[in-house]
């Protein structure tokens, strides 16, 4: 891989690294204020569910970090691309379907390093 899309996927996996943080440890204080549309009184109740959402999102970033670490060249772009493409897919569903920011948030970084790496 590239520097750049190495650079991508990094960036990439520790906003996912974020995620898992916000989601799994910290739903129900520093999540109030990041998901300021989501009604307060559904923190709590609602503290299983994000956690696995979490745990969901350190698995893509466990996978794009291990993209990372994988020496042999065309290795470590397949599965660079499988796991930016999950997050690709993961950010256009979010977009569609609860709040275009998810897009512009979680989707554009990885939907710019497979383009990079489709035409480099």
């Amino acid at each position: 891989m590239t520097l750049p899309v190495q650079i991508i996927v990094g960036l990439v996996a520790l906003e996912h690294i974020y995620i898992l943080w916000l989601e799994m440890f910290a739903w129900t204080s520093r999540g109030k204020k990041v998901f300021k549309s989501f009604p307060e009184h559904l923190f709590e109740p609602t503290k299983a569910l994000a956690a696995n959402q979490g745990l969901y999102n350190g698995f893509l970033a466990a996978g794009l970090i291990w993209s990372l670490l994988i020496e042999e060249a065309s290795w470590s772009q397949n599965i660079a691309v499988f796991f930016l493409s999950c997050v690709a897919v993961a950010a256009i569903y979010g977009g569609l379907t609860a709040d275009r920011k998810i897009f512009i948030i979680q989707g554009l970084l990885p939907v710019l390093g497979l383009l990079w790496i489709a035409f480099a």
